[in-house]
């Protein structure tokens, strides 16, 4: 049975193995560099997933085996405050195909809507990955851009889609 709920600092571990996994399996889905993140200590971790008001990480768990994750931010600034960043969206393998995402992406958007009273939720993702655009589509969510070359990884650019998704009644009120 899947349990979707926000991931806290006792997950740490889970989520740190599970964020190097998906960073070295498929690295350019990721901003992030495997290189990057696999030398961050445990507790820095830790205070990630500590409460904040601004942010938050869902995790998508089978039993203890924690099988994907997606980070849900509230820009800070006042005149961008009606606005959350989805990120660091990914599934293992081993939970594709079984609406793993989708409940993690549900889980998310409905905290933003009904916890941070947002407008609207942003993301961006490979404009290659047609499996994610089409689970981001499903939910409501509209590419609004195209940046090319956006990210670079050894000599090879990849091309991201920017999205936007808006709160239920929202319209053009954002």
């Amino acid at each position: 049975m899947m349990n979707i709920r926000r991931l806290t600092p006792p997950d740490a571990a889970l989520f740190q193995a599970l964020r190097l996994r998906g960073l070295a399996e498929d690295a350019s889905a990721f901003a992030s560099s495997y290189e990057e993140e696999c030398d961050r200590p445990i507790e820095a971790i830790q205070a990630q997933l500590a409460a904040r008001p601004d942010g938050l990480l869902f995790g998508a768990f089978d039993g203890d085996t924690l099988l994907g994750v997606v980070g849900l931010q509230r820009e800070g600034m006042r005149k961008l405050a009606h606005k959350g960043v989805l990120w660091g969206m990914y599934v293992a393998p081993e939970g594709r195909g079984a609406g793993t995402g989708r409940r993690l992406l549900a889980a998310a958007l409905d905290h933003a809507w009904t916890q941070w009273q947002l407008a609207q939720v942003n993301l961006s993702a490979l404009a290659s990955n047609e499996a994610a655009l089409r689970l981001y589509r499903s939910m409501g969510f509209e590419v609004f851009g195209t940046e090319r070359g956006s990210l670079r990884i050894g000599d090879r650019v990849h091309d991201e889609h920017h999205l936007v998704c808006r709160a239920p009644g929202a319209g053009d009120q954002a």
